[in-house]
């Protein structure tokens, strides 16, 4: 080991001894960014730099073991990203199957999609519904991929999905309308039963959601993370974590 991986170790461990576990958020929702300019800045081709992406989840989530984080939320591919070229989207979609489907067998964690399945092709859309069978009922912690996933998608399909149960039933619009409220729309999202994330993180260095859980995010916090999702270290993890801890949240009070 050298010096400058002792250093870090050690200042790691600093910052982890120092983290009070009963501030930790316990949803936390990650936009992994930045994988081609990482894979760019590397020599590398985006394939590569999305593998490298792909392979930071497994010990991203082994992070949020040890802190008792229990949900992360994934945004591995937007509804904007499947407009890509196929020779961009395929290697891509790949590389997602592959992490998804490693996700279920490891044993630790639930598997749950979030994002317009229709959207994907036949067998992402099959990739992710195996993954969720077989990893549905692990006791770990539950991890949210969201695959062709879009905020404003999501609330959108939340109300149809809404407006579709009240015809059911044989409810008129009027009457939905007089007693329509925030739970209502909630019980309806991808995430239902989910509490919604506390804290948000984003790599890479923009500042920006881009759509990310816009209704779930009502009243989380953001931390915003210079380094590219592949270059993102347990120290960054640690950092948000503490950031986070730090705040004083108001939830509009």
């Amino acid at each position: 080991m050298n010096l400058r991986d002792l250093v870090y170790k050690l200042y790691a461990r600093r910052v982890e001894d120092r983290l009070d576990h009963a501030q930790v958020p316990k949803h936390i929702g990650v936009i992994l960014d930045g994988n081609r300019r990482w894979a760019r800045a590397s020599g590398g081709t985006p394939e590569q730099g999305h593998q490298a992406g792909a392979d930071k989840i497994k010990e991203m989530l082994g992070w949020c073991t040890e802190t008792d984080v229990e949900v992360v939320t994934l945004w591995m591919l937007s509804t904007d990203n499947l407009n890509r070229t196929e020779d961009q989207l395929v290697p891509l979609l790949g590389i997602i199957e592959g992490v998804v489907r490693d996700l279920a067998s490891d044993g630790r964690w639930r598997v749950h999609h979030v994002g317009q399945l229709d959207l994907l092709p036949a067998r992402t859309q099959r990739v992710l519904k195996e993954a969720e069978q077989r990893a549905g009922e692990v006791d770990g912690i539950l991890v949210n991929v969201a695959v062709g996933y879009g905020g404003r998608q999501e609330i959108t399909d939340a109300v149809r999905s809404l407006l579709s149960d009240c015809a059911t039933r044989g409810e008129s619009l009027d009457t939905l309308s007089e007693r329509l409220t925030v739970e209502d729309i909630s019980e309806h999202l991808y995430t239902r039963g989910q509490p919604d994330p506390d804290l948000i993180i984003r790599t890479s260095g923009e500042q920006r959601l881009s759509g990310f859980m816009l209704w779930q995010s009502a009243h989380s916090e953001y931390y915003f993370c210079e380094v590219f999702w592949p270059g993102f270290r347990k120290v960054d993890f640690l950092r948000a974590l503490r950031d986070y801890a730090a705040r004083h949240r108001r939830y509009g009070n």
